[in-house]
Parts: structure tokens; sequence; C-alpha cells
């Protein structure tokens, strides 16, 4: 069994990816704001999102190609393929950019006053070398080690935090089961799916599992990993909300970020609770801040066929760029709202694309030989991919400020 569990990899990094602070805040204000009710909508998510990782997973298992490479490949239409192309890049590069500075901050977050070093937060700094040094050795094995780790800690912390909380075991059931939307919730519900299914993480699940699992034999593994991964990440998800509804019992106003969920939590944890959270949240920070530039990278190389993985200079320039831009906006407080409403429009678009694209490409016998979807899967696709299609409607509704 410990075996197996070391095997696990490629999955732990698609975690890794969607937990970062956006999740975190966006968890908090659901539990705070409804309680346990929205429960229910992170347990779909959880299955959208096995269902489409396991997908991207296959085929870095089974074709041996990441999505980036399969859609150069299955692009027959020249006119089609490049703006495929354009809107990958745009979406994936541009967006993760405009992130990155989120991830950086989200990061330090709960640390309070931190020294400067040439005017740059010495905290936010260190994060930004060590991942600027992880990246640059480039090997796989150290970043999903590295990552399991930030992984396990965010486990630690948030699932511990909601035990000792000692909250209702029956209204979470009740919370899981019974779909229900309290008025106004109707935005939260698609942002809590919204910061589970990620578009930039089904490239980054195929070229990661393309790395790891070296032989067609892996299947089962994989599926194993990805399964216990996405599951993971879904149960931190859920006991943030846990967490965020005891601590704030329905009142979201209360709500002001991270600080505000040790706070309300000491009379119950102590003193520690507000360091405890803090080193979550950094976990949360620290991996995104990793993942997103690793993920633009793995896009861009794969869409624009260079050779050579990680060790490629331009896939290093790629995920250079990003995580720099990141430091800097995140040290010096550059606006970025124009960047990060181009990447909500780009990204919502995005998504439904490549879920069709990604159910198009697995049903391909010719890629795949005996591994297509079958029929049960092919229709739980059709389902997710319009899921997909909601999720990116509301990214680009919400980014022009018409809901």
């Amino acid at each position: 069994m410990f075996k197996k569990l070391k095997q696990l990899g490629p999955g732990m990094i698609v975690a890794a990816a969607f937990i970062g602070p956006g999740t975190v805040t966006t968890a908090s204000l659901a539990g705070a704001g409804y309680g346990y009710t929205l429960l229910w909508a992170m347990l779909f998510s959880i299955f959208a999102t096995i269902i489409l990782q396991e997908m991207t997973a296959r085929l870095g298992t089974q074709a041996k190609m990441g999505l980036g490479e399969a859609i150069r490949k299955k692009s027959v239409n020249k006119v089609f393929r490049y703006l495929s192309f354009a809107l990958v890049i745009s979406a994936i590069v541009v967006g993760n950019a405009a992130y990155e500075s989120g991830n950086l901050a989200g990061a330090i977050m709960g640390f309070g006053k931190v020294p400067e070093f040439l005017g740059i937060n010495s905290l936010l700094l260190l994060i930004g070398i060590t991942a600027f040094i992880l990246l640059l050795i480039g090997k796989y094995k150290y970043i999903e080690r590295f990552l399991v780790v930030l992984v396990s800690i965010m486990g630690i912390v948030f699932i511990c935090a909601a035990i000792l909380l000692e909250p209702s075991i029956s209204a979470i059931i009740k919370g899981l089961f019974v779909p229900l939307i309290p008025e106004n919730a109707t935005l939260m519900v698609v942002g809590l799916v919204g910061t589970t299914v990620v578009p930039y993480n089904l490239f980054l699940h195929a070229s990661a599992s393309k790395t790891k699992f070296k032989d067609t034999d892996s299947l089962n593994m994989s599926r194993l990993d990805t399964v216990i991964s996405v599951t993971l990440g879904g149960i931190i998800t859920m006991a943030i909300m846990i967490t965020a509804a005891i601590a704030f019992e329905g009142n979201q106003n209360e709500f002001k970020g991270i600080n505000s969920l040790g706070t309300q939590l000491q009379p119950i944890l102590g003193d520690w609770s507000i360091s405890f959270i803090a080193f979550g949240f950094l976990a949360a920070g620290f991996s995104s801040s990793i993942t997103a530039p690793l993920a633009a990278a793995y896009a861009t190389s794969e869409i624009l066929d260079w050779k050579g993985g990680l060790q490629n200079i331009k896939f290093k320039l790629t995920w250079a760029l990003v995580l720099l831009s990141g430091i800097i906006v995140a040290s010096w407080g550059f606006e970025t709202t124009a960047l990060i409403l181009f990447a909500q429009v780009t990204n919502g678009l995005l998504l439904p694309i490549l879920a069709i694209y990604l159910l198009w490409i697995v049903n391909d016998k010719e890629l795949m030989g005996n591994h297509v979807n079958s029929k049960l899967i092919n229709v739980i696709g059709v389902v997710v991919i319009i899921t997909t299609i909601l999720l990116g409607a509301r990214s680009i509704l919400s980014a022009f400020g018409i809901i």
C-alpha cells in the first residue's frame, strides 16, 4: 500500500494547483455566508474534475502526449488550429501571469509586516527565489515531491482545524447530499466549481502523467492517483468551508481575509490559530505560484512544438516570465485589473473549448487504442462540458460586470 502511495504525483500537482489563495478565499466566503449548505457544490466539483482530469491523464499515460501536442496534431484546419493556438497561449500564459501576483501575495497574507529587501517583502522574495530554483533545476521528481509536501501541509492545517471545531456531522451530510441554492448564492456555487475545474490543469496533468508514468500499464495507478489527489483537494476545500461556517456562523460580512479567519477561531483553537491558518495559506499560495508558471510553459511548449521538455531554454523563459511578472506586480502593487479582465474572458472561452477538444481526442482510436472513452464516460463528459460552458459564460459576463 505504501509503495502505491509513493507513486502518487501528477494528481497531487493538480490538487496543489487548484487549492490557491482564490480557492481558500472563495471557500471561506461560501462557508461564512451559507454554512454547510453549499458543500454539495464541492462534491459535484470533485466529480467533474476527476472526469476531466482522468481523461487528460489517460492521454498522457496511453498516447504519451500532452494536451497541447494532441491539439496541434489533431487540428487539421489551419485557421482553426491557429485560432486555438492563440487562445491557449493568451489564456494560459497571460492569464497565469495575471493570477501569479495573487498567488504570491496570498502566500504571505497571514504573516503581517515582514522586513523588506530592496523594497520587496522578504518572505515574498524567498518564495519567488525558491520557486525559481526549483523550476530552474528542471527535475520533475523534485517539483512533484515539493508540491506533495505543500498539499500535505494544507491537508494537516485545514482538515485538523475543521475536526477540532467539532462540526455537526448530520449538517455536513445534509449539505453534501441535499443540493440547495440559497437566495443570492448562485454565483457562489459557480465560483466554487470554477476554482476547482481549472483550464491549465488539463495541460499540467497530461504532461506530468506522460513524464511520471513511463509505461502504458500504469493506467490503473494513474487513475488511482487522480481519484485520491482530486478527492483530497476537494476535502481540503470542504474543510475550509466548514471551518469558516463555524467561525463566522453565517455572517459573511465579518470575513475580511485570512487574518479574520484566524482571529475568529482564536477563542476555540487558542493563540496558535492565527499562525496555523497562516501556514495553510502560505502552502496554498506557494503551491499555486509554482504550478501556474509550470502550466504556462507546458501549454506553450506543446502548442508550439518545442522539444526538450523542462530543460528547453524557451520552456524556462516562459515560466520565468510568468513568475517574474508575479513577483514584480505583487511587490510594487501595479494595477492588474485589465490583465485579470483579459484572463477571465480568455479562460472563460478556453475551458469549454478544451473540454470539447479533450472529449474528441480521447475518443480517437488512432491515438488512444483500446483506451478510448466508454459510452457512460462520454455521457458524463457531455454533462461536464455543459457545466464548463455555463462556467465560461459566467466568467465572461462577470468580467464585463453584467452579473
